[in-house]
């Protein structure tokens, strides 16, 4: 199974304005929806599947076991929770949200405890998300390379991480990009306004097609029905190889996201 090119992220939507902005998704033609247990949006999620009439079979969902939830005895069950909560007997991926703060759970307890819930067929597939070279490299000696599906990444035109990319291409483990828009700073970049202009697209479907044409898979969020269809049309834009190489001369290491606490030593 490959991850999705295109799916709906859901960071930072609760209540009703994530049940409408899954519902309303899912009817322009979404079929992958991010959300995670520290979201607090998963039954809202499941509530909006539901009501879709989609068949689960048509369907990618991915959520994230969150950090007070790694510790063997309590990752199953927590994944078990989530998995009531979204109405489904099973996740088409399950990500370890951020590596454990201060290493209090061995890389190889949570990794030990995701493989087993995947054997159990409580996840069709498993991966990580915020993982430098050094944490994935703990990961594979657990449960081997060829067993993590994707790790989820700050990754925008500002922030192309490419040595932590290059390194996840030589282990064949797919790139998931977050905030691929920059939480909408890069929107305003110039470069990728005259970009836009050239093709008659908007500058959140140039970037997007940017992730998307170096084979990341990206999960923008929006509330609102013209983003929602014009992220969509991302996957038919075709950027030439001067477009993407003005885009790869913005690389800034702009990280945006890095919580004290949380956040490990970056590569």
């Amino acid at each position: 199974m490959t991850i999705p090119a295109l799916g709906l992220g859901t960071f930072r939507l609760k209540d009703q304005v994530v049940i409408d902005s899954v519902a309303t998704a899912l009817e322009l033609g979404y079929r992958a929806v991010d959300t995670a247990q520290i979201y607090g949006n998963e039954a809202e999620v499941g509530q909006a599947v539901a009501a879709s009439g989609i068949g689960r079979d048509q369907l990618f969902i991915t959520s994230k076991i969150w950090t007070e939830n790694l510790a063997a005895d309590k990752l199953i069950p927590s994944l078990k929770d989530s998995l009531g909560k979204l109405r489904s007997d099973y996740l088409d991926l399950t990500l370890i949200h951020w590596p454990s703060p201060k290493g209090a759970v061995p890389v190889s307890e949570f990794m030990g405890a995701l493989a087993e819930a995947q054997k159990q067929g409580l996840t069709r597939q498993i991966g990580v998300s915020n993982f430098t070279i050094d944490l994935l490299r703990q990961a594979i000696e657990e449960v081997g390379k060829d067993a993590i599906a994707t790790n989820q990444i700050e990754l925008h035109p500002y922030l192309q991480n490419r040595t932590l990319v290059d390194f996840m291409h030589s282990q064949g483990i797919a790139v998931t990009s977050y905030m691929t828009l920059g939480y909408g700073k890069v929107l305003q970049d110039p470069v990728i306004q005259q970009i836009a202009a050239q093709h008659h697209a908007t500058p959140a479907q140039v970037t997007l097609a940017w992730a998307m044409q170096l084979g990341y898979a990206v999960i923008p969020s929006s509330t609102r029905r013209e983003n929602l269809a014009g992220n969509l049309k991302a996957r038919e834009l075709k950027l030439s190889d001067e477009d993407m190489g003005k885009i790869a001369a913005l690389d800034s290491g702009l990280r945006l996201t890095s919580p004290e606490g949380l956040a490990p030593a970056w590569d």
